[in-house]
């Protein structure tokens, strides 16, 4: 007779192993069985039914009667599942303990990490183009009074960047600032100068000059993104930060206004 899966499975929900549940199943069908026909009904490798077997006897789910061939018989299977679900509730009980001295263990150590505040989650490190030129629409968004920029190539924005001149509009409608300082090289670029163009007739103050440490947006003198220059990667690798600190914006933004200083107003 086969076996049905869905009374294996419920032997094995109630902690026998497969082969287990299989033979147990085999030997309440019948009064007794020799290790040999066991492992034939049961379908069972033959070298392993003497284990099973055995198991099923320490666990006082079977019987073994000595002769001259061992043979096999079921506990009741009333007295059986029983004795297998006392052992599931001592496992339980045991699992309850381990739980509950897990709990007043973790508990403290929950709470202390809730107080505790990474000195560098005001850092966001990119690398992904799409995630930085989401970023950097971001902050755009996010600038209420002061938009400041260092505009060097590769540009992540769009080119027409229609968000970016309603973000200038913005600001300057509501009496804020809009700066930028590009590099003497972008006169020669007729597309850049177009961008300029377009960015000055919303209110955007340009400048111009020689060189420039680093792409930088600082808004309201607490948001910064910047590129920071690998040293090991090579020319033209950069990781981009994204920094909400006031300290460090604040910092920057002096150095902005030095560049702005000593740069020139476009033709």
């Amino acid at each position: 007779m086969e076996l049905e899966t869905g009374t294996i499975n419920d032997l094995m929900s109630l902690g026998l192993a497969r082969y287990e549940a299989r033979v147990y199943l085999t030997l309440v069908r019948r009064g007794s069985y020799t290790a040999a026909e066991v492992a034939r009904e049961a379908d069972v490798p033959r070298q392993r039914v003497y284990d099973v077997l055995d198991a099923l006897v320490r666990r006082q789910l079977a019987t073994t009667h000595p002769g001259r061939v061992a043979t096999y018989s079921a506990v009741t299977p009333e007295l059986a599942l029983a004795r297998l679900m006392a052992l599931q509730r001592e496992s339980l009980d045991r699992l309850e303990q381990v739980s509950q001295g897990l709990a007043g263990l973790l508990q403290p150590l929950w709470s202390q990490g809730r107080a505790h505040t990474d000195p560098l989650d005001y850092i966001e490190i990119l690398r992904d183009p799409k995630a930085i030129a989401e970023r950097f629409a971001d902050i755009q968004r996010q600038a209420q009074h002061e938009l400041l920029t260092f505009c060097k190539p590769p540009f992540v924005a769009p080119a027409e960047n229609t968000e970016g001149l309603a973000v200038v509009d913005r600001i300057r409608e509501a009496g804020g600032t809009v700066r930028a300082i590009y590099l003497d090289d972008a006169l020669d670029d007729p597309e850049t100068v177009e961008h300029v163009r377009r960015f000055a007739a919303a209110g955007e103050e340009a400048r111009f000059a020689p060189e420039l440490p680093l792409k930088l947006v600082i808004a309201d003198a607490s948001l910064v993104l910047c590129d920071m220059p690998d040293p090991v990667a090579g020319a033209g690798t950069t990781t981009t930060l994204f920094i909400e600190h006031p300290a460090l914006a604040g910092c920057l933004r002096l150095a902005f206004h030095t560049v702005w200083k000593d740069a020139v107003p476009g033709p």
